[in-house]
């Protein structure tokens, strides 16, 4: 690992790790550089490519930039018929045209199982870098889409979830984080990142870790997705919510009343997840009020508290 010393103008990327690197160019101009790609979560291609943009793009929102070039990153079987093909592409490359950005080509290569995603630069003023490392006691924690999609997506691939409740999750996760992130930076926000692979506590806890403070959530506060908490009855987890769960556990204390689905629920990973927001109490009512009037939704779930690690009471 390289001294991060020596590189002054890497502003976020080696001492303390975040949702995407930042570099310095000059006293007014940051980039934003963020990659991610997966194997398909949803059956039409169309969707899949969306998503996985809008996922990859996420990365850029959580630091509070705005999205400006972008590259594929692509493998697919040899097999796989040229208009799937040509569906998952438009789907990524509609998704960056309505985030403001040019998608620029990119590099495509055989596999067995198809896989895509995007390599993406922002930009941002430096002074203006978000990250998880910010949130300070006695912030409130707002979050920006409900939760659920991943245990709603595994349903969808048990061939048991319903075609509504499938809908309402893709469409959440082929909503940009972009007007969300716009209101986060006109109004003034302490600490942000989003909600993806290691659910909301995996993502609360690297918040918490690295801003020195705890932070708390009430159960009854959270928003779900319709289907979300009928398939963590029906034990319909993902692999990555038990990962999840070993590699976080430790820093979580739940309310006994909270069940062991609730619990695994909420360590669920997610695909292209909202926004989870420390704000200033001073500076709340003027959030709600923009996320109220761009027709933005979002909860208040939590608080920040002084201590370490995480906390969820009914």
């Amino acid at each position: 690992m390289f001294p991060a010393a020596d590189y002054p103008e890497l502003l976020v990327g080696l001492e303390v790790s975040d949702d995407a690197a930042v570099y310095r160019i000059t006293d007014e101009v940051a980039v934003i550089q963020t990659l991610d790609f997966f194997p398909p979560v949803v059956d039409e291609p169309y969707d899949y490519g969306a998503i996985a943009a809008a996922n990859a793009m996420s990365d850029v929102y959580a630091m509070g930039g705005e999205v400006v070039l972008a590259l594929n990153i692509a493998a697919f079987p040899s097999d796989l018929p040229s208009e799937v093909v040509g569906e998952i592409l438009r789907g990524g490359a509609e998704k960056v045209a309505e985030a403001g950005g040019i998608l620029a080509g990119g590099h495509t290569l055989e596999d067995k199982e198809p896989k895509y995603g995007l390599a993406v630069m922002g930009l941002i003023h430096p002074k203006r870098v978000l990250t998880k490392a910010d949130a300070q006691v006695g912030d409130a924690l707002v979050i920006t889409k409900p939760l659920g999609v991943g245990i709603i997506t595994t349903a969808l691939k048990g061939s048991v979830a319903k075609a509504a409740h499938v809908e309402a999750a893709v469409a959440s996760m082929k909503q940009l984080n972009r007007r969300a992130a716009q209101e986060v930076q006109r109004i003034g926000v302490h600490g942000c990142t989003d909600i993806t692979g290691f659910g909301l506590l995996g993502h609360a806890h690297e918040m918490a870790e690295k801003s020195g403070v705890q932070l708390r959530f009430e159960l009854e506060k959270l928003p779900f997705l319709e289907g979300a908490r009928r398939y963590a009855n029906e034990n319909l987890f993902p692999g990555g919510a038990c990962n999840n769960q070993r590699a976080y556990t430790q820093a979580v204390r739940f309310a006994p009343s909270i069940a062991e689905e609730m619990q695994l629920l909420l360590f669920t990973p997610a695909t292209s997840g909202g926004l989870l927001v420390s704000v200033a109490p001073s500076k709340l009512a003027g959030l709600l009020a923009a996320f109220a009037q761009g027709q933005t939704p979002c909860w208040v779930v939590g608080d920040v508290v002084e201590g370490h690690g995480i906390q969820v009471s009914t």
